[in-house]
Parts: structure tokens; C-alpha cells; sequence
């Protein structure tokens, strides 16, 4: 019996002693077993439901459509504003060099009601002559060019002759000898040939 009571005594002081010394560390020596039960379970895996290939190609058919409307839209007004553009300028190309034409104009109605006031041939003659000037300086400044027929050899890209004159001389034959009408070019293009007299 004495036995028994002294191996239960060594039970009770080893659990004694074996016994955390507070409740701070039995919570600490079971943290981590909890910790460790968190760890131990598996993460939960959200499952995606998969996507209908058939409504996702429609979507992007549709997202197309509509890119493709919008296009055709934009187009269809770069167009239409390209063809109004166009066509006022067809209209009204000319107003800048009308414009400055118009001076002139202004130039000879005044001369007109001079020379009906005045019997003076010179004056009249040197208005007419300053109109002209001005008008010449006018078409210089939008590239128009009068061709050269003075002293000139006959050259059938700028002249057309309408009239072969014999006998003028070795020293005359192919070249121009009278300008029946003067011809022009545009930034170096023949609008108007000189009609010419050549010599044979």
C-alpha cells in the first residue's frame, strides 16, 4: 500500500513539475498546434465556370460591327467634305487673282470719265499706259509670262506660225520676224502659243 502511494506521489509531482508555470505559456505551447491546423488545411480553389466560345465570338463579331460602322460613317464624311472642298474650289479658284484684278478695273473706269473730260491724246495715252503696267505686274505675280518673239528663232514649242515671209535674208530664215499675237505661259506652261511670222 506504502508503495502504491508513493509511485502515485511521483505521478502528481512529475505533472507538477511537467505543468507550463502559468496560463500565458500553456496558450503559447498551444498556439502553434493551432497554427499548425490552420496551415494543414488546403486552400480554397474558386472554380471559374468556362466561358461559352460561342458567345464570345459573337461578342467579338458585334465589337467589329461596330468598328466597322463607325469607319464607314467616317469615311463617308471625309468624302462628302472632300467633294464640297472640291467643287468650291473648282467655283471659286480664281477669286484670289480676280481680286487683284479688280484694281485695275478701277483704274480704267477712271481713265474712261478722264478722257471725256480732256482732248489731251498724251495723257490719255499715258494712263492707258500705266493701267497696262500695272496689269502685266499683276499677272507676273500669279506665274503668268509673256514668250519672247523679238530677234527669237522659231521654236514650235512656244510658237505657231501663221505666216512664212520670203526673202528676208540667210540671216532671217527660221527666225521670227513679226508677233501677230502675243502668247503667255503659266509657272513655264503654254497657255497661249504666239501666233508668228517666220522668215523663209
Amino acid at each position: 500500500m506504502d508503495k502504491d502511494n508513493e509511485t502515485l506521489n511521483e505521478e502528481i509531482q512529475e505533472e507538477v513539475n511537467n505543468a507550463p508555470e502559468n496560463e500565458s505559456e500553456a496558450q503559447e505551447t498551444e498556439e502553434p498546434q493551432e497554427e499548425l491546423k490552420d496551415e494543414s488545411k488546403e486552400p480554397e480553389v474558386e472554380e471559374e465556370t468556362p466561358k461559352d466560345p460561342l458567345e464570345e465570338a459573337q461578342a467579338k463579331i458585334d465589337k467589329l460591327n461596330d468598328t466597322l460602322l463607325r469607319k464607314m460613317a467616317e469615311f463617308e464624311n471625309y468624302r462628302k467634305r472632300t467633294l464640297k472642298e472640291k467643287a468650291e474650289l473648282i467655283l471659286n479658284g480664281g477669286e484670289k487673282t480676280i481680286k487683284k484684278i479688280l484694281p485695275v478695273i478701277d483704274d480704267m473706269e477712271r481713265a474712261i470719265e478722264n478722257g471725256k473730260k480732256t482732248d489731251d491724246v498724251a495723257t490719255l495715252r499715258e494712263g492707258m499706259d500705266l493701267i497696262y503696267k500695272k496689269f502685266i505686274k499683276i499677272l507676273e505675280g500669279e506665274g503668268v509670262k509673256r514668250i519672247e518673239t523679238d530677234g527669237e528663232d522659231f521654236n514650235t514649242d512656244y510658237h505657231e506660225a501663221i505666216a512664212m515671209v520670203p526673202g528676208m535674208g540667210d540671216d532671217k530664215k527660221g527666225k521670227v520676224i513679226d508677233c501677230v499675237q502675243t502668247g503667255y505661259t503659266l509657272n513655264d506652261k503654254v497657255i497661249r502659243f504666239a501666233k508668228v511670222a517666220v522668215g523663209q
